[in-house]
């Protein structure tokens, strides 16, 4: 952390300009012996100078604005310095060979934001936020990203362990010091209703931030059915382009094919999955047994039925398959001869979408019914406040199995000072979500996703 790091921060390719920035304690200088205009060394904080970039040897690299930002009041809390240089390849990478050769070092994926954690000008929840700011494809993912830097998210485990060390003082002090007075008894009984309030707390983050995760990853949207019952042209009808391909031959589709389209805000990452069906065709059953797969690992699965074909044995061993999972029914080809008879399948009619996708009957109603069963209208309406990364809802899920069982052996009498360091490890895992307690290792994980420049 002693050392200069640098890095383009903008994407390289031909465009107006790109910025190089860097930053640490020798950042200034080492630009400014680079820099031909005011000496930056003298200027104020947070201004924009107009100037070249020169090499050793005094030949003119490029025309550009610096912009000089002095620590602390800086994204690193160190001295910041960015290059607005002309947007093309070669001038981008020789300014960024200069100040290598100059004393600077390449910055590691993410290293721009680690040092903004390491150095506390932000936590973990908002670092990792950083990166869905800049991933987000959607209004509300763009929304929950702001959330969680404005640090709202925080605060929602940073209230969680502010109730924890209440509970935790509050023994301490019955037990270091029984002769006052003044302070509550902590026992068993007066324990429970506090535990049962934070095992409450944790149910209520960890419901909402499906929510989160919905926000952030959307809903992977399996298409499954028997072959030729429209599964392609349903993908097609709902990405409004041709991706792929249709025919009316049986078993065209042998692999799954991706796409993603907006609804309310929310991505669905739609797989249209290979018919399936016992099949000799090697390649065939490869892709028959992704589709089985496929299935397991999806939010949401669409049916396909045809209105011109009988029920088989392969419809109702499907239907048992999703039968705890969100989906819906969908028949296609209303306007063909009807032989399909739904009415031997124990389903909810409120699951059952009538389609033809030929004649682009159908569509809107199967949106409408997406957005109905994921409350997509709700999260279109509420701030979105609410944990959305595997690592940090798998840590409150640990934690909450934990306070279960701290209920249970507040239940059986189980002595108060042994409670009390379950309830110590529970605030200390905690504190891993948002950084306030962190293995090395971890972070050099998770920055190692971000981009470079960032």
């Amino acid at each position: 952390m002693n050392d200069t790091i640098c890095a383009i921060a903008t994407s390289q390719g031909v465009g107006a300009i790109s910025v190089i920035r860097v930053s640490g304690n020798q950042a200034i200088k080492i630009v400014n012996k680079l820099f031909k205009g005011k000496d930056l060394n003298t200027v104020k904080t947070h201004t924009i100078h107009y100037g070249h970039i020169k090499d050793t040897n005094n030949n003119n690299i490029d025309e550009v604005l610096v912009s000089v930002m002095k620590s602390p009041k800086t994204f690193t809390t160190e001295d910041v310095v960015e290059i607005n240089t002309h947007g093309g390849i070669s001038p981008t990478n020789k300014v960024l060979e200069l100040l290598l050769e100059n004393g600077c070092r390449l910055a590691e994926p993410g290293e721009f934001t680690k040092r903004a954690f390491l150095n506390g000008r932000i936590d973990l929840l908002e670092a990792e936020a950083v990166m869905d700011m800049i991933q987000s494809k959607t209004d509300t993912q763009r929304k929950m990203a702001i959330n969680q830097i404005s640090g709202k998210t925080s605060d929602l485990i940073n209230e969680l362990r502010s109730d924890m060390i209440q509970i935790i003082s509050n023994i301490n002090v019955n037990m270091d010091y029984p002769e006052y007075d003044d302070v509550d008894i902590i026992t068993n009984e007066v324990l429970i209703p506090k535990i049962k309030k934070l095992k409450e707390k944790i149910g209520k983050i960890l419901a909402e931030s499906e929510n989160g995760k919905i926000i952030k990853e959307g809903i992977k949207t399996c298409i499954i059915g028997k072959p030729n019952v429209g599964k392609s042209s349903l993908l097609n009808a709902l990405l409004q382009e041709d991706k792929a391909i249709v025919t009316n031959i049986a078993g065209t589709t042998r692999d799954i094919v991706e796409g993603q389209i907006s609804i309310n805000g929310i991505l669905l990452n739609i797989i249209d999955t290979a018919g399936i069906r016992e099949t000799e065709d090697m390649i065939e059953a490869i892709g028959v047994e992704k589709s089985l797969k496929t299935i397991e690992e999806a939010d949401l699965i669409l049916l396909m039925l045809s209105n011109n074909e009988s029920l088989s044995k392969d419809i109702k061993e499907l239907l048992k398959k999703i039968r705890n999972k969100k989906y819906l029914i969908l028949i296609n080809k209303n306007d063909l001869e009807t032989k399909l008879d739904i009415s031997k399948l124990n389903i909810d009619k409120n699951k059952i979408i009538n389609l033809s996708i030929i004649n682009n009957q159908g569509i809107d109603e199967l949106k409408a019914k997406i957005v109905e069963l994921f409350k997509l209208n709700e999260l279109k309406t509420k701030d979105p406040t609410y944990l959305s990364n595997s690592r940090s809802i798998s840590v409150l899920k640990r934690c909450l199995k934990r306070i279960k069982d701290i209920e249970k052996s507040l239940k059986e009498n189980i002595p108060i000072d042994m409670i009390e360091l379950d309830i110590k490890n529970i605030w200390e895992e905690l504190g891993t979500i948002n950084g306030t307690t962190y293995e090395e290792e971890l972070l050099d994980e998770m920055f190692k996703r971000f981009c470079l420049g960032k």
